[in-house]
């Protein structure tokens, strides 16, 4: 037997016992051994302490199950092997992941379907208070497009002149027509510029920029809607225009969801397939046959079919251009004021560039 049978670990929780080896002659006698102990076996000590009294060493004999010098030799202790982590669970066949909505859906139903009450009462009850309704849109729209641009990129658009010019630009295009709108988004423009000039210099050009953009993007966009309205047959100009929109994003959800397997634009919005695309032509142009057959005054089902496919085609650009927005922000949403939909604006991203192509097609095929 070498040195190595009995020398006692480094490492571990145990304590290991040594017997003299054969071939050796008697221990030597140390400090904490005299020559009556070394003749026989014993415990090696936890920790070695010359002033340990014989009390100590039997309580230690006891806790090992040692039997005393009377009894049978002590039974040397095998060290044991350190704990090891337990082992994984055996693998199990993977089941295919379900498709998940990145929304939760009972809300933004519930939402959807409390807005839309909201758009049809206003619209077949008093058509004037629908222009309430895009004034709110547009004015909370704008809120949460300047508060993002301020939080995320120190942008301070200013807001007042936006909203109060906003609010005119939709009243004077359902009062005055195209004409009142474009005065009224001068004036916004200009009113921009002056406002901003009450705070120092830094980031003037910036600000006003975006002032600018903002005006048109989100209030001049929606006065096309106000000019659906004026028309006589307003109402229904107004329904079509958003049974498109509604439809076609509906085709893209539900055929992309189900059948997507090529991404559209991965770079703006890996959500959106090719597949999805396809299904929002297909939804909305069946949509805008019947819309146009039998909601609009004069209108034909092959008017419709290319009023659908024009809406499906601006509504997917309008979300990717929002996308583009909101990626550069580095956000996914614009707000958290519509549950399951999250802000005004992540509503309004296909509205709004919709509304001018579906107000130039009508005024092209049955007159404004």
């Amino acid at each position: 037997m070498n040195d190595s049978s009995w020398s006692v670990p480094q490492s571990g929780n145990y304590v290991g016992e040594w017997r003299p080896a054969p071939d050796q002659g008697p221990l030597p006698a140390g400090p904490a051994y005299g020559e009556h102990e070394a003749e026989q076996t014993r415990p090696m000590p936890i920790v070695p302490d010359a002033g340990r009294d014989a009390d100590d060493h039997d309580r230690n004999d006891r806790d090992r199950g040692a039997t005393g010098p009377s009894g049978p030799p002590f039974r040397a202790e095998m060290p044991q092997e350190p704990m090891s982590a337990p082992s994984p669970p055996p693998d199990r066949p993977e089941r295919p992941e379900k498709k998940k909505a990145g929304r939760d859906l009972r809300s933004a139903i519930g939402v959807g379907v409390g807005l839309g009450a909201v758009v049809i009462a206003s619209l077949f009850i008093w058509k004037a208070a629908f222009a309430g309704v895009i004034v709110v849109a547009v004015v909370v729209g704008l809120w949460e497009l300047t508060s993002r641009l301020e939080e995320r990129k120190g942008i301070k658009a200013p807001l007042v002149p936006l909203a109060v010019g906003g609010a005119a630009m939709v009243i004077a295009g359902y009062a005055r027509g195209a004409e009142g709108a474009w005065i009224a988004m001068a004036l916004t423009a200009l009113a921009v510029l002056v406002w901003r000039m009450t705070e120092p210099p830094e980031g003037y050009l910036r600000d006003v920029t975006a002032g600018v953009f903002a005006a048109f993007y989100v209030p001049f966009l929606a006065t096309f809607v106000a000019l659906l309205l004026a028309a006589d047959d307003g109402p229904w100009r107004v329904l079509t225009f958003l049974l498109l929109t509604v439809v076609s994003d509906t085709g893209a959800y539900a055929v992309g969801w189900r059948f997507g397997s090529h991404k559209l634009a991965p770079r703006i919005s890996p959500g959106k397939t090719r597949e999805g695309l396809f299904g929002a032509l297909g939804f909305a142009m069946v949509a805008g046959a019947l819309c146009m057959q039998f909601l609009i005054d004069d209108g034909q089902w092959w008017q419709g079919l290319l009023l659908g496919f024009a809406v499906a085609a601006s509504a997917t650009l309008g979300d990717l251009g929002e996308s583009m927005i909101k990626r550069d922000l580095g956000i996914k949403d614009m707000g958290t004021l519509l549950p399951g939909h999250g802000g005004i604006m992540d509503r309004l991203d296909s509205l709004l560039p919709t509304a001018p192509v579906v107000w130039l097609l009508l005024a092209l095929f049955v007159g404004s």
